[in-house]
């Protein structure tokens, strides 16, 4: 006769007397995560020391950033790049005092890829009946009305606030040793600084400088900065999780130094902050993330007191960020230039 058995919850009994059942172990992921955290350290911006949580945290440069808005869904982060002149080279050409114009939106939602999406510089905003350029908000008003603005055109809570002062990407990439770039023209812009010959090349922090500056050399303009400064930003991330890099204390250590030095962040951002958007930079720059920049409706549009401005498609913006939030967003590239330049 075969034997009776009886469960009880997770116990075995056979004709009465205990037995026991042996369940295939999982392979600990533990590895993983550590590894995961590593690199996130070392990504985007140059953030993070091997073992050194508490060292982060304390050279961490805070500032007030944040507004009440409610929650939303997802995360999102503003990253900013600042024009200020202390450890930069070249000249921007008609940029003169506290400007950010690096404006990028990073998402990353509960399921789903992540998106780094781009705001132009010259996108035009109204505030208390005035019009201006979004990238003289900051200047103009106060940090926090900045992020109001963003938040206004995405329709969702800004998290988290990063600005990196353009010196700042001299020292992380020289820290780095270089990074690979690419472009298929030949630029010789006096403004910028940029000298270029068209193809892909390992270059230092100033090329890369140069390179996320120059825009009037460039056929598209802010359009192609911006597309530039994506790829500059990928650029750091890629070499940031390289082996050469995270098997090298030092070379690490100099690299997250030089980030922090030249970042900004608002007030409750903290290491564990830094790590979830150096990880959803690298989501969003992956082949399954979501990259690209806003919709618009005008790009040349003339405002007197202003001049020529980006006007932004509010609707499908907001139709475009609730679905990035929602994480219901197909991968790839969006926005009114890629549509452009598919057609």
């Amino acid at each position: 006769a075969r034997p009776s058995m009886v469960r009880a919850g997770h116990d075995l009994t056979v004709n009465g007397r205990a037995a026991s059942i042996r369940t295939p172990r999982r392979k600990p992921r533990i590895g993983r995560l550590l590894l995961a955290a590593l690199l996130a350290l070392l990504l985007a911006l140059g953030i993070g020391v091997f073992s050194a949580w508490n060292w982060v945290d304390s050279q961490l440069n805070k500032t007030s950033w944040l507004t009440s808005k409610a929650n939303t869904s997802g995360e999102s982060w503003l990253i900013l790049g600042s024009d200020e002149r202390e450890g930069t080279i070249g000249n921007a050409g008609d940029v003169t005092g506290f400007r950010t114009d690096t404006i990028l939106v990073l998402t990353k939602p509960m399921s789903g890829p992540a998106s780094l999406i781009s705001i132009p510089r010259d996108s035009l905003v109204e505030i208390d009946g005035d019009y201006m350029k979004i990238n003289a908000v900051a200047q103009m008003y106060n940090r926090k009305q900045l992020v109001n603005e963003v938040e206004d055109i995405t329709g969702q809570k800004i998290d988290h606030v990063a600005m990196v002062q353009f010196g700042g990407l001299v020292k992380v990439v020289d820290a780095l040793g270089g990074i690979d770039l690419c472009y298929d023209q030949t630029v010789n812009d006096a403004y910028s600084g940029l000298n270029w010959t068209a193809g892909c090349h390992t270059v230092d922090g100033t090329t890369a400088l140069a390179f996320s500056r120059m825009r009037y050399s460039d056929s598209q303009g802010d359009f192609g900065r911006a597309a530039r400064q994506r790829q500059v930003i990928n650029a750091i991330v890629k070499k940031g999780s390289s082996k050469q890099v995270l098997m090298n204390f030092s070379k690490a250590s100099k690299v997250a130094k030089a980030g922090l030095n030249s970042v900004t962040v608002d007030e409750k951002a903290s290491t564990m902050s830094l790590i979830q958007m150096a990880l959803a930079f690298k989501s969003a720059s992956g082949s399954k993330g979501i990259s690209g920049s806003v919709y618009w409706s005008d790009p040349d549009y003339y405002v007197d007191g202003v001049g020529s401005s980006v006007l932004l498609d509010d609707e499908k913006n907001l139709e475009l960020f609730s679905q990035l939030a929602k994480g219901t967003h197909a991968a790839g590239t969006v926005g009114t230039l890629a549509e452009e330049q598919q057609n």
